[in-house]
This record gives C-alpha cells, structure tokens and sequence, in this order.
C-alpha cells in the first residue's frame, strides 16, 4: 500500500478515478451498505431462494464471488469510477468492506426466526456502524486535519447506532457500550495490510465473539 493509502489525512478526492464524482460515489456505494442487514435478516431467505440457496450459503457465494472478481480486477489492473489510484495492484476497500460484512453476518448470532431485524442484534450495529461512522470520520480527516474531532464525531454516531440497535432491536446494553469504540479504533489506524472498512467491522465482531460465553 502506498504512502497515499497510509496517511491519515490523505484527500482522496485527489486520487480517486473520476475526482471529486467518484469520491462521491465511492462514499454514497458505502452508505449504502446500511441496507445489508435489513436485506440479509427480514428478506435474506427469500432472496437465496431465488438462487436455491440458503441465506448463509448466499452470504459466502457472493462473498466468494467478488473475491475471484477482484482477483482478476488485481492481475488486470483495473480500476473503477470511485476507487483510488493505488488499488489497481492491491486489494480494494470495497473488497475488503464485503469480506467483513460477509464475516460479520456469517459468525455474529442470529436471534431466530429469521424475517425481522430482531434476528441481527448483533451483526445489525457491526455492519451500520461500519458504514455511517466511516464516511464522517473520513470526511472530516479530509477536510479539517482534525483526528480528535473525527473520533469524536465517530464516537457519536456510533454510540447513536449501538444504543439506537439496543432500544429496537435488542442488542445487549453492556455489548453496546464495550464494542461501541472499537468501531472507531477501527478507522484510527493507518497500515498497510488491511483497510479500514475491515478493521471497523472486525474490531467490533472480535470483541463480541469473546463477550459472548459472559452473556
């Protein structure tokens, strides 16, 4: 990954295919990730049907999926409208964003039956505040230079969605208060062997995977 990929405050718009309209677009392709687990925990079994599929089995096809897609996309070289120069010889943020969101829903308890949101107590604030905190804290990395107002605006909204999923869905209180932050400390730090769309949902689901035997 290059200095580009790794630098906290890097403007993305810069370095994005199609500038400041794929950036756009990048961010709006993201947000719209908010709609995975209503689709995955109200309608995920009728969808799979349609592909004689069950709603796990179609998690991880779509999952696997993609992968060979950005396997070729890699020894290409391609690049789309809305993702950064530097991904045409690496994995991508959108790869990576759906192998965590493929995990999250795979591994996260489901409260059965399926066919309401009560299902995803816990994958449902794993994959929304993956998808509403990134998008703000990086905005405003970009255009303020501001770390410690964008964790805190971070710590915010994903308090909002932790507490939010606690008074309609059920999440357990304690679990919404512990994991709330690792989705922020998820979008912190600047490697070079993950992107931050995974960190934020693996922070989170790894940490509720080990509260889990306490609940």
């Amino acid at each position: 990954m290059t200095d580009q990929a790794s630098d906290v405050y890097v403007d993305h718009v810069k370095h994005s295919i199609g500038g400041m309209s794929g950036h756009a677009f990048r961010r709006l392709t993201h947000v719209s990730m908010a709609a995975i687990p209503y689709l995955y925990y109200v309608h995920g079994d009728s969808i799979s049907s349609y592909f004689s599929l069950q709603a796990r089995e179609f998690v991880s096809a779509i999952c696997i999926l993609i992968l060979v897609i950005e396997a070729f996309r890699i020894r290409t070289g391609i690049v789309i409208i809305g993702q950064r120069e530097y991904e045409s010889s690496q994995i991508s943020a959108l790869a990576w964003g759906t192998l965590a969101v493929a995990l999250a829903l795979l591994i996260a308890p489901i409260e059965e039956p399926f066919g309401r949101m009560q299902a995803g107590i816990y994958g449902t604030p794993i994959i929304l505040g993956m998808t509403l905190v990134d998008p703000v804290m990086g905005e405003i990395k970009r255009t303020k230079h501001d770390l410690r107002a964008a964790v805190i605006a971070g710590l915010v909204i994903s308090y909002s969605v932790w507490l939010g999923c606690h008074f309609l869905i059920g999440t357990d209180l304690i679990v919404a208060i512990l994991l709330a932050p690792l989705t922020v400390l998820g979008e912190i730090p600047t490697t070079k062997i993950i992107d931050d769309n995974a960190t934020m949902v693996l922070l989170p689901l790894g940490g509720l995977v080990l509260l889990l035997p306490f609940l």
